[in-house]
């Protein structure tokens, strides 16, 4: 299991990746809200919860892929 020492404290990766996902998703949010995309949805709450989960997945992926990926040799 991946941690990030943030000031002598070791926090798992997956927490800060979702505080970041949750960020994320509330910049996305409001514009969403701006755009008036949230009158076609049929329940907003659920949408809001995929859309973080997909978003905390994303992210989760990338920081694995690029943590873990070997550099290719030449």
């Amino acid at each position: 299991m991946l941690e990030i020492n943030i000031g002598g404290v070791f926090v798992p990766a997956a927490l800060v990746w979702a505080v970041t996902a949750f960020a994320l998703w509330g910049f996305i949010d409001r514009l969403l809200s701006r755009l008036g995309f949230y009158r076609i949805v049929w329940h907003r709450g659920l949408f809001d919860l995929a859309g973080f989960v997909l978003l905390w997945g994303a992210i989760s992926a990338v920081a694995y892929h690029l943590a873990f990926s070997a550099p290719l040799a030449r």
